[in-house]
């Protein structure tokens, strides 16, 4: 075995992504046994932040549902974890991390998170299975001989060419279907619908800045009222100055998703979420339906594969 092998127990499994969609796949495969690696950008921008690994990033570790991801950072790297203010630098080409710190997260019983947008970590630890639940609407540069089975989920990916297999992430009839020829639905660009709400539910920036967030993930809103603020530049965000453009609620219920203050963003950047179901409270803090879905049918591909099963 070599210095970079993760010794296998059931199996070893990558997910590229540790956003809300992602965490409901780590959290899924962790419970049914499997030991999981999260990978991760140096910058997540996640709204549904209660129910992302990828906070760990910015907080050392995150959990969910009893479940907790640990951020191990790069040897060359281990000082420099990444602020919330200013655009973290990513030098990912040379660096490696240490076998035995990643082993000692996976006999805890949680998951290690590495900052590796490009992935080079898959190489060097050659799991039997990559997820990519990145959710970028495109492939980032996953490919089919990354490791023996890979899985790409939601639109970007053909089954058969770049991945193995490809989960719908698209809300419906055919949401988590296991899809072995071919590609998922397009983008549409409009969330699904809760409560017969789509976009009005999601909101996009107004203007490009950073945010101070006026209201919190949880918090019951009225329409109009004012749930964040956009200042143009740093002095201004740190100094808290009167130029700012606010941000209001569209539809009345629940903060389900805010995007993490201080974070960075251009114009027209999903930065929250209201469910209108104002007594479901508990969904700010759980997985989602669509998450659990689909982290269902990831588990069956890996079952299948676990067990000979060639469903592809």
């Amino acid at each position: 075995m070599s210095n970079n092998q993760i010794k296998k127990k059931n199996l070893l499994i990558i997910c590229r992504g540790a956003g809300d969609l992602a965490t409901g796949i780590i959290h899924r495969l962790h419970r049914a046994g499997h030991r999981v690696i999260a990978l991760e950008t140096d910058y997540p921008a996640a709204i549904r932040r209660q129910v992302s690994f990828c906070e760990a990033v910015y907080d050392g570790s995150a959990t969910v549902e009893g479940l907790t991801a640990r951020l191990l950072p790069a040897l060359n790297d281990a000082e420099t974890i990444s602020g919330i203010n200013d655009t973290p630098q990513a030098h990912i080409a040379s660096q490696k991390w240490k076998n035995s710190a990643i082993e000692a997260v996976l006999e805890a019983g949680e998951v290690p998170l590495l900052i590796d947008p490009t992935g080079e970590s898959i190489a060097l630890f050659r799991p039997d299975v990559v997820v990519d639940a990145i959710i970028a609407k495109k492939n980032l540069g996953t490919t089919i001989n990354m490791a023996p089975l890979v899985i790409g989920v939601g639109p970007g990916f053909t089954a058969g060419k770049d991945v193995h297999l490809v989960i719908e992430s698209m809300r419906g009839h055919n949401l988590a279907r296991i899809i072995t020829d071919g590609m998922a639905q397009p983008n549409t660009g409009v969330p699904g619908n809760i409560a017969g709400f789509t976009s009005e539910r999601v909101i996009h920036a107004p203007a490009a800045g950073y945010i101070y967030d006026v209201r919190k993930i949880g918090d019951i809103v009225q329409k109009g009222d004012e749930i964040a603020r956009i200042y143009p530049d740093k002095g201004s965000y740190d100094n808290k100055l009167s130029e700012y453009v606010p941000v209001n609620a569209t539809i009345t219920g629940i903060i389900r998703g805010l995007i993490r203050e201080g974070y960075y963003f251009k114009e027209g950047f999903k930065i929250a979420d209201i469910d209108p179901r104002e007594g479901e409270l508990s969904n700010c803090f759980t997985i989602s339906d669509k998450a659990r879905s689909i982290a269902g049918s990831v588990l069956e591909a890996v079952s299948a594969f676990e067990h000979g099963i060639r469903i592809y």
